[in-house]
């Protein structure tokens, strides 16, 4: 990491941005997820165009769905052994590879269905060794006590580009509506964005502490990934808080994410006069709460011992609160402002854990701690969204109203826990 002069106490986040290889790392990704936008609209939209078949989409996000999520565990491992910068560059230089040949391909006209099919499993093969390594990259660029800023520059930026970088896209390709022109130029944008990822980090200095590949140790050198991985596995059940956050990750995802994605749009439709433009206006709300609450986090002091224990409970406990308020009230505006609270208190809170859990980590396992934060926040997703769905159509009061029941109980359960007490700033990691 680089050194500061720490005399004048500068701000958290105005000191991780005067640090050299944190900004190239920041514009980096700042600029790679943008592209990722324009991907993220270019590719569902080219898949209807050749086909207009939605079975043909469903098979396209399940080869980058799937490839990505077996993967993580491994990419995870891989990170370790190589470093996350490494990994990070090699993802991007074959991201750009592929996005710059479908690119040619829409283009030129040459384009065919089985291309995409090919270029989303290439993509979900490669997110698996990306997303750990970029998820592990800042606690090596920044000390330990400006990590919490560093974080939420870094999501804040991604939220943020994921409010401009669809409708942008969208414009690209609506100005070419009689042709696939704007979705190759979509793609030759996303090309380009990871160049650019590419060139931030090749500019990195090496100096400080980068890291440095954990196979440099004989021990790390002889064990396989497989090991690698079991080894990681047990150091999470190993250590009691850990694994009791990463519980309660997972428990957050499946009782948050299903009614958000699913029921808000249900409840718009069935229950606010508004319609459409409630279900606009509550999505976006619950994004800008969002992004203040990863800017929020970057703001305020990370808070330590008792204050962090208590926040944890307290936010637990708003987020049931507030989804069995939404069960039951039938105002706009109402519903509107739990949104945004809603956002504020997610956005605020991913950020504390994912720092908490950084931060409690041995260097030498971030990249599976990572992958594993991934796993658990992600993996039951699916069924929540499933679920959710399920309840819906059946009563959209009963699913907000069970959702939020749900999360008062995980709060008085963590609430009992006897690893909450040891939950504080007391690290290990860093070894």
């Amino acid at each position: 990491m680089e050194s500061h002069d720490h005399a004048s106490t500068p701000h958290p986040m105005r000191h991780v941005l005067s640090l050299r290889d944190f900004r190239l790392l920041f514009v980096g990704v700042s600029t790679s997820l943008l592209g990722d936008q324009f991907a993220l609209i270019a590719t569902p939209w080219l898949v209807l165009q050749l086909t207009g078949d939605p079975l043909a989409l469903g098979i396209v996000l399940a080869l980058e769905g799937i490839p990505r999520a077996l993967f993580m565990l491994f990419g995870g491992a891989v990170t370790d052994r190589f470093s996350p910068r490494v990994i990070m560059l090699a993802a991007d230089i074959a991201r750009l590879v592929l996005a710059a040949l479908m690119a040619v391909a829409v283009l030129t006209g040459m384009v065919h269905i089985w291309m995409l099919y090919v270029f989303a499993l290439g993509f979900g093969l490669v997110a698996g060794f990306a997303v750990p390594a970029g998820n592990s990259i800042v606690p090596l660029l920044v000390e330990e006590q400006d990590l919490q800023a560093g974080n939420s520059l870094v999501m804040g930026a991604g939220q943020l580009v994921g409010f401009v970088g669809p409708v942008v896209a969208g414009i690209l390709i609506g100005q070419f509506a009689e042709s696939l022109v704007g979705v190759g130029l979509a793609f030759g944008i996303d090309a380009a964005t990871f160049a650019v990822s590419a060139i931030m980090l090749l500019l990195m200095r090496s100096g400080g502490r980068l890291p440095t590949p954990i196979a440099s140790s004989a021990t790390a050198a002889q064990e396989s990934i497989g090991a690698a991985i079991v080894a990681g596995l047990r150091h999470v059940w190993a250590d009691p808080p850990l694994r009791l956050i990463f519980l309660v990750i997972a428990a957050i995802n499946f009782l948050f994410v299903g009614p958000i994605l699913v029921g808000v749009p249900v409840l718009a439709d069935q229950r606010l006069p508004e319609g459409a433009l409630a279900f606009g206006l509550l999505m976006s709300g619950f994004a800008g709460g969002n992004l203040g609450g990863f800017l929020l986090a970057g703001i305020l002091p990370r808070p330590t011992g008792q204050t962090m224990r208590l926040l944890l409970l307290a936010l637990l406990a708003v987020f049931g609160l507030a989804l069995c308020i939404v069960a039951v009230i039938r105002m706009t505006w109402v519903d509107v402002s739990l949104m945004v609270l809603l956002g504020i208190g997610n956005g605020y809170v991913t950020i504390l854990l994912f720092t908490w859990i950084q931060t409690r980590t041995p260097r030498a396992m971030l990249g599976r701690m990572m992958s594993l934060l991934t796993l658990s926040s992600a993996g039951l997703v699916p069924v929540s969204q499933a679920l959710a769905g399920t309840l819906g159509a059946w009563n959209v009061t009963l699913l907000f109203g069970l959702a939020g029941g749900c999360l008062v109980l995980l709060t008085l359960w963590v609430a009992v826990q006897p690893a909450l007490a040891t939950f504080s700033d007391s690290l290990v990691a860093n070894a």
